[in-house]
């Protein structure tokens, strides 16, 4: 028997959303990861209040790694993750840039940039880097890139 569907986004305690930033390279896709002290994730923030969740995914991206080349081939379908930490949801969508340099902002409000590193890696790479509760989106994010 199926567990309880998540709650709607506006219920959650914490809901954010953010990209599964792909490029095309001759080796193969390439996925952007980011690094917060031992944390990998993709970019990713919180939903602002009235903010839709694919703005705020395209917003905390620009924010978190200068990347404003987003092409949305697959449309606005994403994939969530399941509740997490103190019943956190993160909504990722999967977007293509030709943008090769990232550039790790200063943050306003930290004064540094938020993430520590960036990386663009493969699927094998980012399966060893990202934690558990990202496995089901990356699978999803491959499962449309080698559609």
């Amino acid at each position: 028997m199926p567990g309880p569907a998540a709650p709607p986004p506006s219920q959650l305690l914490a809901f954010s959303a953010g990209v599964v930033v792909a490029r095309r390279t001759p080796g193969g896709w390439r996925l952007l990861v980011l690094r917060a002290y031992r944390n990998w994730d993709f970019p990713k923030g919180g939903v602002e209040p009235g903010e839709a969740p694919l703005d705020a995914a395209i917003r905390e991206t620009a924010e978190e790694a200068a990347i404003s080349d987003l092409g949305f081939r697959w449309g606005d379908a994403y994939c969530e993750t399941l509740p997490y930490g103190r019943g956190k949801v993160a909504r990722y969508y999967l977007a293509e840039t030709r943008q090769e340099n990232i550039t790790l902002p200063v943050s306003p409000e930290l004064g540094r940039p938020e993430h520590d590193e960036s990386r663009w890696v493969s699927f094998i790479e980012a399966e060893r880097l990202l934690p558990p509760r990202l496995q089901p989106i990356l699978a999803w994010a491959r499962a449309r890139l080698d559609a």
